[in-house]
C-alpha cells in the first residue's frame, strides 16, 4: 500500500511464513510477502523500513539452497532472520552452519546472554521458545554477538547492531514462544522505526478512494457468494461506487440453512443492483448420480461460471469485474518458486463471456482476520462478518456420496443445530471452524420401541492459525451431549453421531 510504511517478508518456504506477516500487521505495520528471488531493484523501489527472512525446509550449506542477492546486506535496511533466515545470514556473512547430533523441535528452554539488545529489550533472562531446526550456527560472522542460547544451540539469537542485522533461531511468531510478539514489536518499532500506521479504519478510507480513482464513472460487476470475503468486497465497493455496482448472487442450492435469504436481506435492499439467481434445480440436475468428490467440485465450478455468464450476457458491457480474492489465496496459489498448496477459484479462471476492461480485487492484500475487521468497520452485521468458513462447493462436499435434496435437508437442519449450540456455549470465536458432515454410512438404531436404519452424522471442529495445519477442537462433553440429543430428537434420518478427533495433517479439515 503506497501510503503506508512497509515491512518486506522474504519467503524461503517455511511453514509459518503467513503467520509472520499476520503478526507484523497485528503490530500495526503493513507488510508484504515476496519470494527469495525478489530483485534488489524491486526492494529499492518498494523502499521497506525493514526486511524479515523467513524459515525454510532447506540446509543453507547445500548446493541449491535458496539464497538472496548479497547486495541486500549493503542497503542499510534493518534485517531480521528467523530460523533458516538466521542461518542464511550467518553463512553468507562469513559464519558457519553445521548439522549437530541433536536437533531441536518444539518448546525449548532458552536463556538470554548478558548483552544489551534492542531486539530483546525487557525479555526475561529465561523463557520458553518454539524451535524447529536441525542445523545450527557454530561460528558467528565477524561483528556479530550471540544474544541467546539453549542447551543444544549456542546461537539461539545473534545480532550486529552496527549493521542493523538481527537473527532468531526460534520462531517468535508462534504463540508457544514466550514474549515472541514482543520481539517482533521491538524489531519493528525500536530497530526499524515503525510509526504503526496500519489499521482497518485507514485501509477502508484508502481503499474506497483507490476504487473511485480506478473506476471513475464506470460500472462494476461482482460475483457475490455470500461468504465473508465477497460480502466485505461488496460493502467496500458499494461505499465507493454505489448503484454502479451489480452483484450476482448464484444460489446453487448447496448453502447452509437460511443463508441465501440472509445474503439477500443484507444486500438486496441497498444502493447496489442485487440479482439473486435461484439455480438449485440446475446444479442438482447436473450432480445427479455423481459421488466422486473431485467430479462434484468440477461440475459445481463449471456450472457456476456458466450461470454467471448467462446473467452477465443479460447485463451487457461492464467496465470492471470485481473479486473477493484475499492475500492467502494469492500466496497459496504460488509466489515465485513456492509450491502451490491449492488452486483458488478467485485467482484466474475469469468468465470469458463478460466484457470488461479491468479487474478490481480490493481485498487482495488482506488476511482473513483483517477482512473480518474491515467488515465490522464497514458496518456489516456480525452474523455475516463472523460466518463460518464455507467451501465453494458448499454442502456438496459435506454430503458424502451422491447428493439428493433429502440428504441436503437433513444436513442443513443438523448443521444449524450444531452451530447454534456452539454459539450458545460461547465457543464461536475460540473454534476456528465447525460443521456437520452427513456420511454415506447407515447403521442400526433403536428409537422408541422400533428399529431404525438411518444415517451417521459426523461433527467436525478445529482450531488453527492459518488453516494449513489444524488441531481438533476440545469441545466440552456437555456441549457435544446437548448437540447430539437435539439432533437425534429434532432431525429425522439420523440415529448416530460421531465426533472427528483427527488433526490436519494427516486429515484435511473438510471430509471431501
Amino acid at each position: 500500500m503506497e501510503n503506508h510504511q512497509l515491512i518486506m517478508v522474504i519467503d524461503f518456504g517455511g511453514q509459518y511464513n503467513h503467520l509472520i506477516a499476520r503478526r507484523v500487521r497485528e503490530c500495526g505495520v503493513y507488510c508484504e510477502v515476496k519470494p527469495y528471488t525478489v530483485s534488489i531493484e524491486e526492494i529499492k523501489q518498494k523502499n521497506p523500513i525493514g526486511i524479515i527472512f523467513t524459515g525454510g525446509p532447506n540446509s543453507v550449506y547445500v548446493k541449491d539452497a535458496p539464497r538472496i542477492d548479497p547486495a541486500l546486506y549493503q542497503l542499510g535496511i534493518p534485517i531480521l532472520g528467523i530460523c533458516y533466515g538466521i542461518q542464511l545470514i550467518a553463512q553468507e556473512l562469513g559464519g558457519h552452519v553445521t548439522s549437530p547430533d541433536r536437533r531441536e523441535y518444539g518448546r525449548t528452554e532458552t536463556t538470554r546472554r548478558p548483552v544489551e539488545s534492542l531486539l530483546f529489550g525487557d525479555q526475561p533472562d529465561h523463557f520458553i521458545s518454539w524451535m524447529s531446526h536441525t542445523d545450527y550456527i557454530d561460528r558467528l560472522p565477524e561483528g556479530f554477538v550471540a544474544t541467546a542460547a539453549t542447551a543444544s544451540c549456542p546461537t539461539a539469537a545473534m545480532e550486529n547492531p552496527k549493521q542493523k542485522i538481527y537473527g532468531l533461531q526460534m520462531h517468535p511468531e508462534v504463540n508457544h514462544t514466550e514474549g515472541g510478539i514482543g520481539l517482533l514489536r521491538n524489531f519493528l518499532y525500536n530497530i526499524c522505526g515503525a510509526a504503526g500506521d496500519w489499521s482497518m479504519k485507514d485501509y477502508a478510507v484508502t481503499a474506497v478512494e483507490q476504487i473511485k480513482k480506478t473506476v471513475g464513472d464506470g460500472k462494476v460487476l461482482l460475483a457475490l457468494s455470500g461468504g465473508v470475503d465477497s460480502s466485505v468486497a461488496a460493502a467496500l465497493l458499494e461505499r465507493a461506487v454505489g448503484d454502479r455496482l451489480t452483484c450476482i448472487f448464484v444460489d446453487h442450492g448447496l448453502m447452509r440453512k437460511n443463508e441465501g435469504d440472509e445474503v439477500e436481506q443484507v444486500f438486496g435492499h441497498g444502493k447496489i443492483n442485487f440479482i439473486r439467481v435461484n439455480a438449485a434445480d440446475r446444479f442438482l440436475g447436473r450432480l445427479q448420480g455423481v459421488s466422486d468428490p473431485e467430479r462434484k467440485r468440477k461440475i459445481i465450478g463449471e456450472e457456476f461460471i456458466r450461470v454467471f455468464e448467462d446473467e452477465g450476457r443479460k447485463i451487457g458491457k461492464v467496465d470492471f469485474l470485481a473479486q473477493g480474492t484475499i492475500y492467502p489465496d494469492v500466496v497459496e496459489s504460488g509466489v515465485g518458486e513456492a509450491a502451490v498448496i491449492k488452486s483458488h477459484h478467485n485467482v484466474g479462471g475469469l468468465p470469458a463471456v463478460v466484457d470488461f476492461k479491468g479487474l478490481i480485487e480490493p481485498l487482495r492484500m488482506l488476511f482473513k482476520d483483517e477482512v473480518r475487521a474491515l467488515g465490522e468497520q464497514l458496518g456489516l452485521p456480525e452474523f455475516l462478518v463472523w460466518r463460518q468458513p464455507f467451501p465453494g462447493p458448499g454442502l456438496a462436499i459435506r454430503v458424502l456420496g451422491e447428493i439428493t435434496e433429502e440428504k441436503l435437508s437433513i444436513l442443513r437442519d443438523a448443521d444449524a443445530i450444531f452451530r447454534e449450540e456452539i454459539s450458545n456455549a460461547g465457543l464461536a470465536r475460540s473454534i476456528n471452524q465447525y460443521f456437520a458432515v452427513l456420511t454415506g454410512m447407515r447403521s442400526v438404531g433403536v428409537m422408541g420401541d422400533g428399529r431404525t436404519y438411518d444415517y451417521t452424522l459426523a461433527l467436525r471442529g478445529v482450531t488453527t492459525t492459518d488453516f494449513m495445519t489444524a488441531d481438533w477442537a476440545k469441545i466440552p462433553y456437555d456441549v457435544l451431549e446437548k448437540v447430539s440429543g437435539r439432533i437425534i430428537n429434532e432431525v429425522r434420518g439420523i440415529n448416530r453421531i460421531v465426533y472427528d478427533i483427527t488433526s490436519k495433517p494427516p486429515a484435511t479439515i473438510e471430509w471431501e
